[in-house]
């Protein structure tokens, strides 16, 4: 069986959305980079995700063999813990465009715990593969840190989706172990895929010329990208900027906008306050994908300060564009990550650690540069054409076809 056409059911993340404002991540970032490149493996790829505030089109073609379909399923700027109400509805809604369509597909992937009810669903119905990738789970959530609040559906549906799921792609092994640990997931349905990025966007330029056009000086400069919401622990590169004790005069750069409001970016600008850091942190808010790799580049260290990262493609664009990486050791981190080469992880949430790791990367412009060379070497093994024939091979192999390396 030839593997030609694959649903992605993406209710709540749509391809379109701007990565860094809301919700909007590296989940958004992921779906249309990893749907791109199997397009360019000659599949037909159709993204279901829901009909949103700024939808222009209902149907958005966006490269060879890819569309974006937008489903209506509750009101349009729905926040997305009201969503496991509206499942229901919005599978209907997808079948009966299938059906008007008439649509067939050979296997359906699923992105995180809301899809993968549908994906679950439309599977069975069709008779073909479902395979799932939870992007975070809510258990892991729960536990890293202090708050974290999930709907008492999540981890229900989380476990009874592994149950069912012909395969299941995790990013890392602490991914993997923490499904089987946790949910009692079969450990042997797990495969091991990571994220990718896109090589040919995020590559080092002449940090110079960057630094002018982003109008920065001669301060070395400590990035942050990310939505800003409490999980991603800014509040800790801010205490790691108040320990620091260099020669050098240090400016701090947040990219992002806030996740709910702005209540954690206030939260954070009274820390830097309290600090006396107000006037060497720079909010960016949410900027361009395509200016992102500016700011890598422009950036001596970018911080990753996470209390939980399933992946962490920060830190993977940041290797790209060849600037080390100073993060948490959590989730996927570490499997990105060469503590000591391209980087360093962190296993304490300490601002002394994170400051000392930091302070040794910026007085040496020798250990900055090899670190960000090994940084770049290991991003090159990570595109997005070898992750897509990684997930290509995994359909294959759900559905009978003779995957690459076979006789």
């Amino acid at each position: 069986m030839s593997v030609k056409r694959a649903a992605f059911i993406t209710l709540h993340a749509c391809p379109l959305a701007a990565p860094g404002q809301g919700k909007s991540g590296g989940m958004n970032v992921y779906v249309r980079q990893l749907a791109a490149a199997l397009g360019d493996l000659e599949m037909q790829i159709d993204i279901f995700t829901r009909e949103h505030a700024d939808v222009a089109n209902r149907i958005e073609t966006i490269g060879p063999n890819v569309r974006v379909i937008h489903i209506r399923a509750g009101e349009p700027e729905a926040h997305v813990g009201e969503l496991y109400a509206h499942l229901p509805e919005f599978l209907g809604q997808l079948n009966a465009f299938r059906e008007e369509e008439r649509l067939e597909y050979d296997v359906v992937h699923s992105h995180y715990w809301l899809s993968s009810w549908v994906g679950r669903e439309l599977s069975q119905a069709m008779g073909v593969p479902h395979v799932v990738t939870f992007h975070t789970l809510g258990l892991i959530k729960m536990q890293s840190r202090a708050g974290e609040v999930e709907p008492a559906e999540r981890p229900v549906v989380e476990a009874e989706v592994m149950a069912t799921a012909d395969r299941i792609i995790a990013f890392s092994p602490h991914e993997r172990d923490a499904m089987a640990r946790l949910y009692g997931a079969d450990a042997s349905k797990v495969s091991l895929v990571p994220c990718g990025v896109d090589l040919s966007l995020f590559r080092p330029l002449d940090q110079n010329s960057v630094r002018a056009r982003l109008g920065l000086n001669g301060e070395k400069i400590l990035l942050y990208v990310g939505r800003i919401e409490p999980l991603k622990g800014l509040e800790l590169l801010v205490e790691t900027a108040a320990q620091m004790d260099s020669e050098e005069s240090v400016r701090v750069v947040v990219v992002g906008a806030d996740a709910n409001g702005d209540r954690e970016m206030d939260r954070v600008k009274r820390l830097a306050k309290e600090r006396d850091l107000e006037d060497q942190i720079d909010f960016v808010g949410q900027v361009d994908h395509n200016e992102l790799p500016l700011y890598y580049n422009a950036a001596d260290v970018c911080v990753v300060p996470s209390y939980y990262e399933s992946f962490g493609l920060v830190a993977l664009e940041s290797m790209a564009c060849g600037t080390p990486v100073v993060a948490a050791r959590v989730g996927g981190l570490s499997t990105i990550i060469h503590h000591g080469r391209t980087g360093y992880l962190k296993s304490w949430r300490c601002p002394e650690a994170f400051a000392n790791s930091v302070e040794m990367i910026i007085s040496s412009d020798g250990l900055q540069q090899s670190m960000g060379e090994a940084a770049r070497k290991r991003a090159e093994g990570m595109g997005w054409d070898n992750v897509a024939a990684m997930i290509w091979n995994e359909y294959a192999v759900l559905t009978g076809e003779p995957v690459e390396g076979d006789n």
